[in-house]
């Protein structure tokens, strides 16, 4: 920032996420006074108070955290009270007011510090890494969890709903608010309900709408009343009562999705958008036309006949041909022998195999290939497989990890951990649920399924496979958009025959297009499944 420029206007900040708190010059720099990051100008910005060169850099330049000796005390403008303060560890000095953010062990990392004579903020710490406000406080689980936009906020609804609810706050205003419920995903996501009380303006409904798409269905929306803006507006004016009214009354959030027919004519014109990947094999991306965002694919096969195996093969396809990140749960397996599974794929090798030599060059390649690329995250399968377990994990990984496409292997033996015994409701209920995920986020949804036992020839002896024969409900075929069976004669005594699977498309909702697609063969010495010609197909 040279000498001669002008300050020209407030605008968000790109490292701390303030709505206003930086300051932009005619030079093209700026400064957070939020903080304390400096924007690169043309030239250097020279401090005219002190006369010296100032560092210029695109990250936050962090005040250390300090020990503070202040105590609790009452905040009367607000109408706060001193056992509020001290539930929140809320500190107070003849000059500042410190709010503690904590990290994971409940240890305090970071303050934001709101100055007495002109109640402006400043930070000091890591409050980067740090929770949100107040949630150190509470446990995971129960039944509510409120979300505000500032620690006075949080301090106020606290109070106003007579200090039994856990209440939190967002760290650096409205536009951090996605950010900031994304990184604390799976401890919001651990209530039943998330009652998100914003600021009544429009970056306060907008930070709504947007944590909102996170959560789905369990988020409710309070709407405050013309007269108040926020949580410490209603504890200012002695109005706790109509708080907790309009709180009790907060609506559950219902995504914007009524359209007239009439306003399509631009959608329709546009051309249709093609598939964002493809499966390993030609024969059956010529049948399916790929793999496309919000589809369910089931990929369903007799017992033993290598649908794991083909799932990995999809993993690898989709590591080499997008940069999405990808989301696994192989339930019957250890991520250990899932991890080496996958990089056997890239070195032609199979790892998982006790018999199988390769030296750690070999072994560092695949990792780096694979799990070293930073896109996949695993479930670990020793957790409990109960439905809304399961659910949770798969909106966690499309919500806060990102994960564009999700495998789940499979979800026969999610339904038969179920207590009620009932196999077709159980199905019926996770199905549901999946599709509904898959409508919410737009992922591509890959869902194992088994087979029940064909009258005659068995699976294991390359029966052909049906929606019929889907286990447990017809839920299954309904609400997928494509189903894939696999065939194979295990049994037979020709070892070609016997390690070749046949893909068969069995439903195709893009299309309509079914039948069989084209033939793998597995090969025990790669470790790998790959497409051949036959005549038959």
């Amino acid at each position: 920032m040279q000498p001669q420029s002008k300050f020209v206007k407030h605008e968000a900040c790109d490292s701390c996420g303030s709505s206003d708190a930086k300051a932009v010059y005619s030079d093209g720099s700026g400064y957070c006074f939020n903080c304390k990051t400096y924007y690169k100008a043309s030239e250097p910005f020279v401090d005219q108070g002190r006369g010296k060169v100032l560092p210029m850099t695109n990250k936050a330049v962090v005040e250390p955290i300090k020990a503070i000796t202040g105590q609790f005390l009452s905040i009367p403008d607000r109408g706060i009270t001193k056992a509020t303060c001290e539930a929140y560890g809320v500190r107070q000095t003849e000059t500042d007011h410190y709010y503690p953010y904590t990290d994971g062990s409940g240890n305090d990392i970071a303050y934001k510090i709101r100055s007495v004579p002109n109640k402006q903020f400043r930070s000091q710490g890591n409050i980067k890494d740090a929770l949100l406000f107040g949630q150190a406080m509470w446990n995971k689980g129960g039944r509510y969890v409120t979300v505000v936009e500032g620690e006075l906020d949080a301090l106020a609804a606290y109070q106003m709903m007579g200090s039994k609810y856990p209440v939190v706050s967002i760290k650096n205003g409205a536009q951090s608010a996605v950010k900031d419920c994304q990184a604390q995903y799976e401890w919001l996501d651990s209530f039943e309900t998330i009652v998100l009380a914003f600021d009544a303006d429009e970056p306060g409904r907008e930070a709504a709408n947007g944590v909102s798409e996170l959560f789905g269905s369990k988020v409710k929306i309070v709407k405050f009343s013309d007269t108040y803006k926020d949580a410490c507006d209603y504890l200012r004016d002695n109005k706790g009562a109509d708080f907790v009214k309009a709180w009790w009354a907060a609506e559950q959030y219902v995504p914007d999705g009524i359209i007239a027919g009439s306003d399509l004519l631009e959608l329709v014109m546009q051309p249709l958008p093609k598939a964002q990947a493809h499966y390993p094999y030609v024969g059956l991306n010529g049948m399916t036309g790929g793999i496309r965002q919000q589809e369910m694919v089931v990929v369903t096969a007799g017992s033993g006949l290598g649908k794991s195996q083909f799932m990995r093969e999809i993993v690898w396809q989709l590591l080499r041909e997008t940069q999405e990140n990808i989301g696994i749960m192989f339930l019957e397996e250890s991520v250990k022998r899932t991890a080496l599974s996958l990089m056997s794929l890239a070195i032609n090798k199979p790892l998982h195999l006790s018999e199988v030599e390769a030296d750690d060059r070999d072994k560092k390649e695949a990792f780096d290939k694979t799990l070293g690329s930073g896109r996949l995250y695993f479930y670990d399968c020793f957790g409990s497989t109960a439905i809304d377990n399961i659910i949770s994990r798969v909106r966690y990984f499309a919500r806060g990890l990102d994960c564009r496409y999700i495998l789940l292997d499979h979800v026969s033996i999610v339904v038969s951990d179920q207590g009620h015994n009932d196999e077709r409701k159980a199905l019926d209920e996770i199905m549901t649920k999946l599709r509904m995920i898959v409508q919410e986020t737009g992922v591509s949804l890959f869902v194992v399924s088994h087979l029940r036992r064909p009258d005659g020839k068995g699976h294991e002896e390359g029966a052909a496979t049906s929606l019929n024969q889907l286990r447990g409900s017809g839920s299954i075929g309904q609400l997928a958009d494509m189903v894939l069976g696999l065939e194979r004669a295990a049994q037979h005594e020709d070892p070609i025959e016997r390690n070749t699977t046949r893909v068969r498309v069995i439903k195709n909702r893009y299309s309509g297009e079914t039948g069989k697609a084209c033939a793998v063969l597995y090969d025990k010495y790669t470790g790998r499944m790959t497409e051949i010609n036959e005549a038959s197909l």
